[in-house]
């Protein structure tokens, strides 16, 4: 009897199978009414900010566009790889990074450990840290409009995000791999978490701020002209909210602790070394001519470099003294009104008398620190001429001028790129294919480390070169010639020198680089 009750599944009862049938037609009607839901609330999303989603369509755009042929890849990002390559291995993990290449500041490790992860992903081809650093300036397109539509509106976000899509300077450091060109993203994250915590008293923003401090100073040592101006800022809000004295300054101390943890291995660094660091950082601005140029000059200097990195169009000294001198007026009108274009504005005015006690070469990665607060405050200017009669139509024509100044610089929508990775693949190519001894060295003419690129393959194809500035000597050495360099033989750069060749063995050639192989 039990037995007859028992059913295989194609001898189940008509009504049960047409249960199952019916309950299975319910549960897909659902999906699709949930997928049409969440399609249906997408799409109103992208009405309602469209203006927001074509800028940032453009600005991923003119950064991705032509990006492997474009991507730089010369002796810092080389030297970057080995060292990925070798944290990624466990060879080697650093407790400070790469040294400036003025002053010899060495900056902290952050760097390394934050992009180390994109040479992974992409299976040690170098292109991987680029794309990092591309991700990341891509994301501070979005990150700007939502961080500047909370602290301001949302006008004067579009305006802001606006510039820095198209800005030539910014899509020019957001295309290869290097620390500073993370500078504005870094920065305006400090900001934003020092402004957070100001405003909600919150100990995670103070904490968050910290760090981000922490990261930005690694970053580029400029970073640190950031720390008067939020210091004078935290200290007015500290004294100025006495009832909540004991919080706030615990709070401070919690930004403290946070910028102490992360910046001890450089802290470290520089107390076993005697203060080398910060003696050389001090030394950037004692050596400089400084003392011997006009202070207003300079500040007038300084700032026509930025505006001139900016917007791609020299202002020239007297407009950038009309300029900066309304900008201070500005500030002069609101310093006693609580407002965040308060804050970035004596945040920026600080930024640019930092930045005036360095009178040498200001080029254009220095100042990722100050675009994000400028082109916010640019952006704050700009809205308010919209919302003028006639004053309008000066909006619409300065931003008509920025885009096509800028368009002007664009040369990957015109031109081909020159491939760096594929050509230093191709030279290390032809050295692993004709080294013949074990112990052997490669050097580059004129610039000394930028044999570095060829080195990462070298390394990577497990044919690894002596060290560079190692006294033990080699059997063979490779000089790569990006340039000029003749004579190869007599060549008084030190790594020609110390190896003293007799001859040339051979020699290649490709494109415009000259390979040559050297022998005793």
């Amino acid at each position: 009897m039990l037995g007859s009750l028992i059913f295989t599944p194609n001898q189940l009862p008509d009504f049960e199978r047409k249960g199952s049938h019916r309950i299975k037609v319910d549960i897909r009607t659902i999906n699709v009414k949930i997928r049409k839901e969440y399609m249906r609330r997408i799409f109103n999303i992208l009405a309602k900010n469209w203006p927001l989603v074509i800028l940032l369509f453009i600005g991923v755009f003119l950064r991705f566009y032509k990006f492997p042929e474009y991507v730089t890849f010369l002796g810092d990002q080389g030297r970057d790889a080995i060292v990925l390559k070798r944290i990624l291995t466990l060879e080697h993990l650093p407790a400070i990074g790469a040294p400036t290449s003025v002053g010899q500041v060495y900056l902290g490790p952050f760097y390394y450990y934050f992009i180390a992860p994109w040479l992974l992903l992409f299976a040690y081809n170098p292109i991987g840290p680029a794309v990092g650093v591309l991700f990341f300036s891509c994301l501070y397109l979005a990150l700007n409009y939502f961080i500047v539509k909370e602290l301001f509106d949302k006008k004067i976000a579009l305006i802001s995000t606006l510039f820095i899509s198209f800005s030539y300077v910014l899509i020019e450091l957001s295309r290869f791999s290097w620390n500073p060109n993370l500078m504005p993203l870094f920065t305006l994250l400090t900001v934003y978490f020092f402004v957070k915590g100001l405003k909600t008293g919150k100990w995670l923003f103070y904490l968050l701020f910290g760090a981000f401090l922490s990261f930005a100073v690694q970053l580029h040592y400029l970073a640190l002209f950031l720390i008067p101006p939020l210091g004078i800022l935290g200290l007015i809000h500290l004294f100025k909210n006495k009832k909540h004295f004991i919080s706030n300054l615990f709070n401070f101390f919690t930004s403290f602790f946070s910028f102490g943890i992360f910046s001890s291995p450089l802290i470290i660094f520089d107390l076993r070394h005697q203060f080398l660091n910060t003696k050389n950082f001090i030394n950037l601005f004692n050596s400089s001519s400084t003392a011997s140029v006009n202070k207003i000059t300079s500040l007038l200097e300084t700032f026509r470099s930025l505006n001139q990195f900016s917007f791609s169009f020299n202002f020239g000294l007297f407009s950038s003294s009309i300029i900066l001198l309304l900008i201070i007026i500005v500030f002069l009108t609101l310093v006693k009104k609580d407002k965040p274009i308060t804050t970035f504005l004596f945040i920026f005015l600080s930024l640019i008398i930092g930045f005036s006690l360095y009178s040498g070469e200001k080029h254009p990665h220095y100042f990722g620190v100050i675009y994000p607060v400028y082109f916010v405050i640019v952006g704050y200017f700009v809205s308010f001429l919209f919302e003028g009669a006639w004053e309008k139509y000066l909006a619409y024509l300065f931003i008509f001028a920025f885009l096509f100044l800028n368009f002007q610089k664009y040369n990957f929508l015109r031109y081909r790129g020159d491939w760096q990775l594929d050509r230093s693949k191709k030279v290390a190519q032809i050295i692993f294919d004709n080294v013949k001894k074990d112990k052997y060295t490669v050097t580059s003419l004129p610039e000394k480390y930028s044999d570095s690129t060829y080195r990462y393959y070298l390394e990577l194809w497990e044919k690894r070169p002596i060290e560079k500035d190692s006294l033990n000597k080699a059997d063979e050495l490779f000089v790569v010639c990006e340039k000029e360099c003749r004579p190869v033989i007599n060549n008084p750069q030190w790594d020609i020198a110390y190896f003293a060749p007799v001859k040339i063995v051979n020699e290649w050639k490709v494109d415009s680089i000259k390979i040559y192989k050297l022998t005793r």
